[in-house]
């Protein structure tokens, strides 16, 4: 299982892991270890599968046409992603809304879209905004609005080590950015159905 790119040379990743866990002090080949390096493999695959889809591999034909013109917003989509500074976690939930312009998408593809994004390494803030140009792409509504809100392990476990801090990110396309209205009325569902 090798990868290249056009900067390395070929690694094989069981070898990488092997050699991390030297570097950190420990035994690759003790019993607890031995398998490590394949199960990690295969973690940082799942992981990272989103850079293997697109959204609109994952949406196919799940665009349907329809006279809708009022807001869909879908809450509390679990959201695991890596940060790209330090590829430890980074973990919340995405909050998705657009307003229809004759085209709506079915329901379970707006998480799909998110993991398409999430399952990469990510800073919270691009991933926020490709979300949002994802669905406005796919569906071109009349406003996309996207809200972000994570906890991030390399803030809480290392560093400052502040393990309640969250960080909140928002995207607003169309009618989300342009009419104050339609923008209170997303913060206000999104305020009112959390709680």
């Amino acid at each position: 299982m090798k990868r290249t790119n056009d900067t390395a040379a070929a690694i094989e990743p069981i070898d990488l892991v092997r050699k991390l866990l030297l570097a950190i002090g420990e035994d690759p080949d003790r019993e607890g270890l031995r398998k490590t390096p394949e199960r990690v493999v295969r973690a940082y695959q799942f992981l990272t599968e989103g850079y293997r889809l697109t959204p609109e591999a994952v949406v196919q034909d799940a665009v349907f046409h329809e006279s809708v013109n009022e807001m869909v917003m879908i809450q509390n989509i679990d959201v695991y992603s890596l940060c790209e500074h330090h590829l430890l976690p980074f973990y919340g939930h995405c909050h998705v809304a657009y307003i229809p312009d004759g085209k709506v998408i079915g329901l379970s593809k707006v998480p799909r879209i998110v993991e398409v994004y999430s399952r990469r390494l990510q800073l919270q803030e691009r991933l926020t905004n490709q979300i949002a140009d994802a669905i406005e792409r796919i569906l071109s509504p009349k406003g996309v609005a996207i809200v972000i809100d994570a906890i991030h392990l390399c803030m809480a476990m290392r560093g400052v080590e502040k393990q309640n801090a969250f960080t909140k990110t928002s995207a607003l396309l169309g009618e989300f950015h342009e009419d104050p209205q339609t923008r209170a009325e997303f913060f206000s569902l999104l305020r009112g159905s959390r709680g």
